[in-house]
């Protein structure tokens, strides 16, 4: 007897990583439904993939696309501008973990590498990760480099953990954007990958065709803990706004954390 098709759920369906990762799941065998804000934004999705509409920015427009799946890959996000950021990177995530109501998903979740160097808008990205490490379900966080900036040979894949300082710019490191796509999906199937945030370069060399030893190699996140294994200790929780704090501990209510 065949197993039942896994439904997941892709945020972010119609960026640049989102639609890799439509492209990817299906490839993979999941069943998929793809969160636009418009049904005209679907435009050039997979016929295949389902188009559920509603905004990461308003929990009450999401009880469609959570329905039933399986899995969440979130793959939303802005860049610079922290009012932004706030509504989307965290506010997204909030949202989404709110519609779920409790219910258990597999998430994998894309941020970004620099998520604890405290500039910019990174604040915003490393609490939403706060927010899914608070809901107990299991997870993947997965933090790219700088996009598409990899040399034609240059696609050996490098999951690191610490978060290095960084200069701002792709001499931090550079992953493909398809690359970026396959890692998230196979996150989702892969029991190593669980409870472990890492970030995603790529070295001169070819591809490895099996992830599971790079998985299996990251340490995983110490239970209960804010921040990922390694992570710099720089972003007290003492020192969080107040409403930061109330969000986790609802997400930790509702996931009967």
């Amino acid at each position: 007897m065949s197993k039942p098709q896994l439904t997941a759920l892709v945020t972010g369906a119609t960026g640049s990583i989102g639609r890799l990762v439509v492209t990817t799941a299906l490839e993979h065998g999941y069943g998929v439904r793809a969160l636009v804000r418009s049904s005209g934004k679907a435009h050039g999705l997979p016929s295949k993939a389902e188009i559920v509409v509603g905004d990461l920015t308003h929990a009450e427009t999401l009880s469609e696309a959570i329905l039933g799946v399986d899995a969440i890959v979130l793959t939303h996000g802005t860049y610079g501008n922290p009012t932004a950021a706030e509504a989307v990177d965290y506010g997204g995530v909030r949202n989404v973990l709110a519609a779920l109501r409790g219910r258990q998903a597999r998430i994998v979740l894309m941020t970004a590498i620099g998520a604890t160097d405290r500039k910019g808008s990174h604040d915003w990205k490393r609490r939403a990760e706060r927010l899914v490490r608070a809901s107990g379900l299991p997870y993947t966080i997965v933090r790219p480099a700088w996009f598409d900036y990899n040399m034609p040979d240059q696609n050996r894949l490098v999951m690191l953990q610490g978060d290095k300082p960084l200069a701002g710019n792709p001499s931090d490191g550079a992953i493909a954007r398809r690359q970026i796509a396959e890692v998230l999906v196979r996150s989702l199937s892969s029991e190593a990958a669980l409870r472990k945030t890492f970030e995603l370069h790529s070295e001169r060399g070819p591809e490895q065709k099996d992830f599971e030893p790079l998985f299996t190699a990251l340490e995983e996140d110490v239970l209960g803990a804010p921040d990922g294994a390694r992570d710099p200790d720089n972003m007290p929780l003492d020192q969080e706004p107040a409403h930061i704090n109330a969000d986790a501990g609802d997400v930790r209510i509702a996931f009967g954390r």
